[in-house]
């Protein structure tokens, strides 16, 4: 019974985007109805944070990879092609400043 619920709930329910207490709640509810020994409700309830970080990982992870395709796909600038075209400006303002000041001395 016990396995038959645990499996049940990591296959219908989005664990990925429940919070830590959301799951504590419905893992004691459980245990309560299902009439699971005090240790099958704690390990009920590990086992459905361990998993609910999996799934939220997962899902972060999967969503992460969406928006960078997209992005790619719309050939828009990323951070770090900003952060690079920034250092260049900078790198250059200071050879133009450099080339200035050689300029101004002579």
């Amino acid at each position: 019974m016990f396995d038959l619920i645990r499996k049940a709930l990591l296959t219908g329910v989005g664990l990925g985007v429940m919070t830590r207490e959301k799951v504590e709640e419905l893992a004691a509810e459980l245990s309560k109805k299902a009439d699971l020994t005090e240790k099958q409700g704690e390990a009920l309830i590990a086992d459905l944070l361990v998993e609910s970080e999996k799934a939220a990982r997962s899902l972060d992870d999967k969503v992460s990879a969406a928006v960078r395709s997209a992005l790619e796909k719309m050939e828009m600038a990323t951070t770090r092609d900003v952060s690079a075209l920034e250092e260049r400006i900078v790198q250059i303002e200071q050879r133009l400043a450099s080339d200035d000041s050689r300029t101004a001395s002579k």
